[in-house]
């Protein structure tokens, strides 16, 4: 697949994966709030393989990670039934074994993906990740959080993403991640009601 970035140039896009799962029972009960979690994946070429570690990663990750966005989020929104159904996102990257990490992280770690992600799926958090340098069909766990309130302790999730044929050494698979509501039965409070627990408060409880 070649998609324009909208300058011009295109990106290779070797193969796009998408998952979706529902869980029916947790401990025996349907959940609370039924949801779907999702994830898409892009497989494509790594363009900085065989570049030394000064290399300036800035101008094909302007070029590759807006439109990678767009793939993305197009696909998530699509599988999850609509933007105004997506609570939760997450992002990754897997870097074939010829890559650094950091060519993972040139390409979901700066605005051109990130703010990009956030804006498709109509989010105000920061986008919790994952990224790992692996051979093909490693599996990344992707961490999930409330799109628009991160302290909303029963949207934290994670999604398992893996390719079997992917990444090849030379390439970078990116991922965007989303779920349609909170875990099964979420009941562990939330981070702005919490009480103030310092060690020193614990040690005065126990003694």
């Amino acid at each position: 697949m070649q998609a324009s970035n909208g300058g011009g140039a295109h990106i290779e896009i070797r193969k796009l994966s998408l998952y979706r799962e529902e869980t029916l029972t947790e401990a025996g009960r349907p959940p609370v709030r039924p949801a779907f979690r999702a994830s898409v994946a892009a497989v494509v070429s790594n363009p900085w393989v065989g570049t030394p570690a000064t290399t300036d990663l800035s101008a094909a990750a302007i070029a590759m990670a807006p439109r990678l966005a767009k793939v993305l989020t197009d696909k998530l929104i699509e599988a999850l039934g609509g933007v105004d159904r997506i609570e939760a996102f997450g992002k990754a990257a897997i870097v074939g074994t010829a890559g650094e990490i950091e060519h993972g992280g040139a390409l979901i770690h700066t605005p051109y993906f990130g703010n990009l992600v956030r804006e498709f799926l109509r989010g105000e958090s920061i986008i919790c990740f994952a990224d790992a340098r692996a051979d093909a069909g490693e599996t990344l766990v992707v961490p999930l959080w409330h799109k628009e309130h991160a302290a909303t302790r029963s949207h934290y999730q994670t999604v398992s993403a893996r390719i079997p044929d992917a990444p090849r050494a030379d390439e970078i698979v990116v991922i965007a991640a989303a779920s349609t509501g909170p875990r099964p039965h979420p009941r562990i409070g939330d981070r702005t009601t919490d009480p103030a627990v310092t060690a020193q408060k614990l040690e005065e409880v126990r003694s």
